[in-house]
């Protein structure tokens, strides 16, 4: 037996390689090295900076005059969301918001004039009587503001979604059909999932953060406003009791930020553990191996680390929350040390004073709310700006539009020395490449892993433009055509499909656009003849049936059942060109020769173009010409005799295949 083996391998003109040497060689590894940081050490260093997490915490890095400065332009990029979104809603929020803030300074100034009566001269009774009318008018505008801001509330609520709505539609509509070559760009991956998890999740906050936000300032400026009125050198007053607040709160908010931080980088690198414990993937070696123990001892240590920054955390936080409370306490002693002088020396009456008290509360209450909300509004506007930034650069990566149909009906499909380079690649995946697919021919592209066929497959279905050359369809060249329409020429089985999770009809006529509409006379010639018919007959209710376990009385096929599918998927589109990208690798042979006999030799549309792409060089003998891809190159083309007799780079793969199927000679010595 193993000399019938080496005489089939020379045959074939193989040749094991030899072992590779690395130069110079390989040190020894060292006998213990530390799951991770050690005790001293910061937890956090040795972990990247998610795609999800870019902007988290740049509130805490970003100055306070940044913050301020950057105020205006983000309330009016809220305020162009807003319009586009729902224009009623959206003066409804400014009037009914500008409203409340009047209310409540008009307020403030009847609460004063309450003050003065009851503070003014004369007996009790007639003070209280007298100051009967002022109270029933703060009554009444304390009323009045409650009624607005409830019709603020309605308004928002109104505006939000629809705020919501209009920015995941565009968004989603412009991330879908954005070319091939940009989703398979990792960079492209990362920033439309932070757009699609943060950027959507933010847009929909900062909404009524930003009106929050606005309150707080108007109710600064009638504060202010209502000081002025009193007395102007009140207006001194305001910095001196609401400064040392201010800057309190901005310290606590940059704190909890900061530790928000480092609490969350924390428990990713403690999610790690978690997940391999509890991955499905993971599951079957973690055991075999009985590697429980040990990630279970470092999930123990590094939540042990959680712990202690917790503490730390809040004993932070409580040393900072007493330092803004005594600064805060310092700055209303300082502010009613001022008020006492200015009441003995005569400056204001009582009233005014005790007036003047109340309008600095309020204004302090406003101000810490203010800087709270503007560190949020800030961070939330990076990520609605970078949604829209990437919602734009998603405009620039869409296919062709307005360009004049693709033919219905193809002749002839030419490639004409075409180059293509993927992105942040050096080498060509395709190089000069020319060949012509005509009407009613079934081709075949070969070559080892790499070397250009998938790629060609994918610049004959659109999903790729050249770099060089040109692809022509019917002479044309195909970068004329509307690219949606050239894509829905093209019917594409690809070797790992989509695993649509859809009822099985819905699985095959998806690829024709719908999920809900059939022909049942197609959709069932296009299951039988990839063998699709024998998987959903067996399914609970056949057509009917949900493919996903996500679903109750969902069921979950195997990967050779979902390439059926797949290949049924293909079948069912009826397009004038059909590409087969290795559609059966995961069959087993009696399935995979069903499909090719139908494909290659059952009844197909008249005039199709059909390119198999296949590893097992058996099932393309029968094709009518065979393309040999080699580094990006075409090196050899012809039928099989033809390549058979050419004893190329064809000739020896094909007889190195063969020969793993050669029986041994029965009864040889050593067998």
């Amino acid at each position: 037996m193993t000399g019938a083996r080496s005489g089939s391998g020379q045959a074939g003109g193989g040749r094991v390689p030899p072992p590779r040497t690395v130069p110079g060689g390989l040190e020894l590894p060292p006998a213990r090295v530390p799951a991770g940081p050690a005790d001293g050490e910061d937890i956090t260093d040795g972990l990247e900076t998610a795609y999800w997490a870019v902007h988290d915490g740049a509130s805490a890095k970003a100055s306070v005059r940044e913050i301020l400065g950057r105020l205006p332009q983000i309330v009016r990029q809220v305020g162009a969301l807003a319009w586009r979104a729902d224009r009623r809603s959206t003066v409804l929020v400014v009037v009914l918001q500008l409203a409340s803030a009047a209310m409540a300074a008009f307020g403030l100034v009847a609460s004063v004039g309450v003050l003065r009566e009851l503070f003014g001269s004369g007996p009790t009774p007639d003070r209280i009587r007298a100051a009967l009318p002022q109270l029933l008018l703060v009554a009444g505008l304390l009323s009045l503001r409650a009624l607005l801001e409830a019709g603020v509330a309605t308004a928002e609520a109104k505006l939000t979604p629809s705020i919501r709505v209009a920015l995941e539609s565009e968004f989603y509509t412009l991330a879908a059909q954005v070319r091939l070559e940009a989703v398979e760009d990792p960079d492209w991956h990362d920033t439309v999932h932070r757009a699609s998890d943060r950027g959507l999740f933010y847009a929909r906050q900062i909404v009524g953060n930003v009106v929050a936000l606005a309150a707080a300032a108007l109710d600064i400026l009638g504060t202010a406003s209502v000081l002025a009125v009193l007395h102007p050198v009140l207006i001194l007053m305001l910095p001196l009791s609401v400064l040392p607040v201010g800057a309190a709160a901005v310290r606590s908010a940059r704190d909890r930020f900061h530790s928000y931080m480092r609490w969350n980088a924390m428990q990713r690198r403690l999610r790690v553990f978690t997940w391999l414990l509890l991955d499905q993937d993971s599951a079957a070696e973690l055991r075999s191996t009985t590697a429980q123990p040990a990630l279970l001892a470092e999930h123990r240590r590094v939540a042990g680390r959680v712990a202690a920054e917790d503490t730390r955390l809040g004993l932070s936080a409580a040393r900072i929350g007493l330092a803004g409370r005594a600064a805060g306490g310092l700055g209303a002693g300082l502010t009613y040390a001022a008020l006492c002088l200015m009441l003995l020396d005569g400056w204001i009456p009582l009233a005014v004073g005790a007036g003047a008290v109340l309008a600095i509360q309020t204004g302090r209450a406003s101000l810490t709310t203010f800087v709270n909300l503007a560190h949020l509004v800030f961070e939330n506007a990076l990520w609605v700006s970078d949604l829209l930034a990437v919602q734009a650069h998603c405009r620039t990566l869409l296919p062709r539009a307005g360009g004049r149909p693709a033919p219905r009906v193809v002749e002839e499909i030419r490639l004409d020395e075409v180059t293509f380079t993927y992105p942040g690649k050096d080498a060509p995946a395709l190089d000069g490449v020319t060949l012509t697919l005509k009407a009613g021919e079934t081709v075949a592209f070969v070559g080892v892993n790499g070397s250009g066929k998938s790629t060609c497959a994918k610049l004959l279905a659109g999903l790729y433009d050249p770099a060089a050359g040109t692809v022509r369809w019917n002479g044309a060249d195909a970068q004329e055509f509307d690219g949606v329409s050239l894509q829905q020429r093209v019917a594409m089985v690809l070797q790992q499909p989509a695993h649509f999770p859809f009822t099985a009809l819905a699985n095959i006529t998806v690829s024709r656009g719908t999920i809900t509409d059939a022909d049942p006379e197609a959709a069932h010639r296009a299951a039988t003849a990839s063998g699709a018919d024998q998987v959903i007959a067996t399914l609970p209710d056949t057509w009917t049936t949900l493919l996903s376990k996500r679903f109750r009385g969902g069921q979950q096929l195997s990967a050779g059942q979902w390439a059926k599918i797949a290949v049924a998927r293909g079948i069912y589109k009826d397009a004038p060109v059909l590409l087969l990208d290795e559609p059966t690798a995961s069959m087993d042979p009696k399935a995979e020769h069903a499909v090719y006999q139908s494909v290659l030799q059952g009844p197909r549309r008249p005039g199709q173009i059909t390119v198999l792409i296949s590893h097992r060089l058996a099932s393309v003998t029968d094709c009518d010409r065979i393309y040999v891809f080699d580094s990006g190159k075409i090196t050899e083309s012809g039928t099989h005799q033809e390549l058979m007799e050419k004893r190329g780079e064809y000739a020896e793969m094909f007889t190195l295949q063969a020969s793993g199927y050669h029986e041994a000679p029965t009864g040889t010595e050593g067998s």
